[in-house]
C-alpha cells in the first residue's frame, strides 16, 4: 500500500502524479516553512527543496518539527534528513541565505517558490526574482493572532524597519492553521492553477477568502 494511499483516494491518481512531479521551492524552515515542508511531503510532494541559513535554537522547539538534540544544527539539513528518514522523499537542503545576488541560482529551477522567511530583505529578494521571471511565488507571514496568504501579483513586502521579527508572540496553533491554508492554496494551484489568497485570524478560527 502507497505511504499516500489515503490522500490518493481523496485527490485522485491524476492530482497525485503532478504533485509528484511539481518542483516546489520552500524559502524559509522556521515555524511556517518546516511545517509547510513536511506537510506537502506527506501530501506527496517529492520535488521539494528549502532554503534557510539558520540553526535550530531551543526557543524553536515549540513551533517547529525538530527535537532537542537537533539544537545547533542547519535547520534544513535536519528538516531534509527527517523528511527522507520518515517518507523517503529527498528533500534538496540549501544552507543559505537567499540575496538578490544568489536569487537566480537558488531558484531558477522552481516550479513554484513559497516564501516564509521572517525578513523583509529576503522576502524583497524572492518577490524581484518572482517579478522579473514571471515565477509563481506565494508568500505567507503571521503576527500575534493574524496571518495571510498572498501571491506574488497582490503581495506587498512589509517595511524593513525591525527587519528581525522573530520575537513577536506566536501561538502554534495558528502556525498549524496557516500550514493548512497555506498547503491547500499550493495543492490547489498545482492540480488547477488557480491562485487563491487568504487570510487567517486564529481567536475567531476564521479563514477567509480575498478576492484580489
Amino acid at each position: 500500500m502507497s505511504i499516500f494511499f489515503h490522500e490518493q483516494l481523496y485527490r485522485t491518481d491524476t492530482v497525485m502524479a503532478k504533485l509528484k512531479e511539481f518542483p516546489v521551492t520552500i524559502c524559509g524552515a522556521g515555524a511556517l516553512g518546516a511545517n509547510l515542508a513536511e506537510n506537502l511531503a506527506r501530501a506527496g510532494f517529492g520535488k521539494l527543496k528549502v532554503i534557510d541559513r539558520d540553526r535550530i535554537e531551543e526557543r524553536n522547539l515549540s513551533t517547529q518539527p525538530y527535537y532537542r538534540s537537533d539544537v545547533g544544527a542547519f535547520k534544513a539539513k535536519i528538516l531534509a534528513n527527517n523528511l527522507y528518514r520518515a517518507i523517503g522523499t529527498k528533500v534538496e537542503a540549501e544552507t543559505k541565505e537567499l540575496t538578490a545576488t544568489n536569487a537566480t541560482q537558488l531558484l531558477q529551477e522552481s516550479g513554484l517558490i513559497v516564501d516564509v522567511f521572517d525578513n523583509s530583505t529576503s522576502r524583497q529578494a524572492m518577490k524581484d526574482y518572482g517579478d522579473r521571471t514571471r515565477t509563481p511565488c506565494l508568500h505567507a507571514g503571521l503576527a500575534t493572532d493574524y496571518a495571510e496568504v498572498i501571491w506574488n501579483d497582490a503581495y506587498r513586502v512589509p517595511s524593513d524597519v525591525n527587519d528581525d521579527v522573530c520575537d513577536y508572540p506566536l501561538a502554534r496553533n495558528l502556525v498549524m492553521l496557516t500550514v493548512a491554508v497555506t498547503c491547500e492554496a499550493i495543492v490547489s494551484f498545482v492540480a488547477t492553477g488557480e491562485q487563491r489568497h487568504f487570510t487567517i485570524t486564529l481567536k475567531d478560527l476564521s479563514v477567509q477568502f480575498l478576492n484580489l
